[in-house]
């Protein structure tokens, strides 16, 4: 137990090394993770650690499928969900029978199992790409694209993995049977998982307690993907709408305590789910080099490459049609959304990088057939998932701001970056040309002192005043310089608390009371910062 508790330890310290050391180099975390994984699984007497495939499907899924969906808009979900289906239901599909071709014609692997690889294979993942396509400065529709992707493949590619696997081991399979079910889990996760973030809203709502509430939200996305998953289904949707229900309609039954207490706990949760993930995922390496002697390496390296040549042209093949075609056939909805520049298809295309769901989907393959007879291909499927997973995204990790760089789509990004902080900058003056009404009808109905209308309309003023007219350069000098300035005498008042508390002026409660208060406004005023674009 302490041996593990130590592990445990060193991999923390790992995951923050890496960290700095990835934001030095300007890198993705993912890649420097996995990485550093794969290195650790090599040190001297650094005991072998297998990744269970239940404890990446059961509970590290959930939590991050749950957080990614909260924080989706759900109207920009809407308008490209005929995008996103085609993504993670078509591509998916699409690519799994074209690596069954494939790896049937080309290596002579049956059918079926040729199609329980490509289901393996297929899905992207929603982790790593977003991490370091956000950094790139990308449009935001490119992004919610692949977010929204990334959220609803793993459910298809987790279906049809059932498929294959029951298959296989039973020798039969009927496609409208298959058809029927996929539809059936599809309409049923939907309703089940609103049906959860209806109920998780009330029950938080009723509580009233932030401790309580984070609690209920921490257990939200394990009721949404443990009772499909039980009953035969995936979890994935059920999970996604349930987070999908929960970003549109829990703004208002949220409490603002449990709203910053919450944000800052799924933020430290989510940072070490995602790292440790990755880490454990480079030390299944040594575990994989283990097995591999019972195949040449020829054949492995074969076969992984036929399958990474053969998932990267099907994924191409699928985006630009899928993009395009639709287009081409309806010109209503040319109309309402005009044909994109071909430079973003291709970032889609190209960001297809296969992670965490690809590996315990390849690790939970039975080791036996019902009759008692080893599970065909196997460990060569664990070998090529891996290849694949690690090619991916270390490839992909590395070459995507050269790709961004060459196709000038980042331009398009910081055009909009642009556009979306002066339409904030709006909407919070606005927000407050309302609350100033507000205050003027308060001061009519009620018998409101004269101090505390002056010190309402002194509140206001200074919110209105910290805001810049635009993004220009003299107004954003401007409020960089002040954002400075505040911070500075955040600090000096700080410092001046510490000397009270040091001479038993103040006790220890109250001078965690005025921190948390100056510790507030530093937060929001990070948070109202504007930062002036690189050209």
């Amino acid at each position: 137990m302490e041996a593990r508790f130590q592990i445990f330890l060193i991999l923390l310290a790992v995951l923050a090394g890496t960290a700095l050391l990835a934001k030095r180099i300007n890198t993705a975390p993912a890649i420097l993770l996995l990485l550093a994984g794969t290195a650790l699984a090599f040190v001297p007497g650094m005991p072998s650690l297998e990744l269970p495939p239940e404890l990446v499907l059961l509970l590290v899924l959930p939590p991050l499928i749950y957080s990614a969906s909260v924080a989706m808009s759900w109207r920009e979900f809407r308008f490209n969900l005929r995008v996103i289906i085609l993504l993670s239901v078509g591509c998916v599909i699409f690519t799994a029978l074209m690596v069954a071709a494939a790896t049937h014609y080309l290596i002579g692997l049956p059918w079926g199992v040729g199609f329980l690889l490509g289901a393996i294979v297929a899905p992207p993942d929603v982790v790593a790409p977003l991490a370091i396509a956000r950094k790139l400065g990308l449009p935001r529709r490119i992004l919610t694209v692949l977010e929204g992707e990334g959220l609803a493949n793993d459910a298809t590619a987790l279906i049809l993995y059932r498929f294959a696997v029951a298959a296989i081991s039973s020798g039969l399979f009927s496609l409208p049977q298959a058809a029927g079910t996929f539809c059936a889990i599809v309409v049923g996760e939907i309703l089940f998982g609103i049906a959860v973030g209806w109920l998780s809203l009330r029950a938080r709502h009723r509580a009233r307690d932030p401790q309580v509430e984070i609690t209920l939200s921490l257990i939200t996305p394990y009721i949404a993907f443990w009772i499909p998953e039980h009953f035969g289904g995936s979890g994935v949707i059920a999970t996604v709408a349930c987070g999908l229900y929960i970003s549109w309609n829990g703004p208002l039954l949220i409490p603002a305590a449990t709203r910053l207490q919450g944000i800052f706990f799924w933020d430290l949760v989510i940072y070490m789910i995602e790292g440790l993930l990755f880490l454990l995922t480079g030390f299944q390496m040594r575990s994989l080099l283990e097995k591999s002697k019972a195949f040449p390496l020829d054949d492995i390296l074969s076969a992984t490459a036929l399958v990474l040549v053969i998932i990267v042209i099907a994924r191409f093949a699928w985006v630009y049609p899928a993009t395009y075609l639709p287009r081409v056939l309806s010109k209503r909805l040319r109309e309402r959304d005009p044909y994109p520049p071909w430079q973003w298809p291709f970032v889609i295309a190209f960001t297809g990088v296969r992670g965490a769901v690809s590996l315990a989907a390849a690790l939970a393959l039975p080791y036996t057939l019902p009759s008692g007879e080893g599970f065909p291909y196997r460990d060569l499927m664990l070998f090529v998932s891996f290849g694949v997973i690690f090619v991916t995204l270390v490839g992909t990790g590395l070459l995507l701001p050269g790709v961004v760089r060459w196709l000038g789509v980042a331009k398009d990004g910081r055009s909009e970056h642009v556009a979306e902080h002066e339409a904030e900058i709006a909407a919070r003056r606005e927000a407050l040309d309302a609350a100033l009404k507000s205050l003027d009808a308060m001061t009519d109905d009620r018998e409101l002192s004269d101090e505390v209308v002056k010190l309402l309309r002194a509140r206001h003023e200074i919110r209105s005043n910290q805001l810049p007219d635009s993004l220009n350069p003299d107004a954003h000098d401007a409020t960089v310089a002040g954002a400075q300035l505040t911070r500075e005498l955040i600090a000096a008042e700080r410092k001046f608390i510490h000397v009270l508390l040091r001479d038993g002026k103040i006790t220890d409660e109250t001078r965690r009371h005025i921190e948390r208060d100056l510790d507030l406004e530093e937060a929001s005023l990070a948070n109202r910062e504007y930062r002036r674009l690189p050209l």
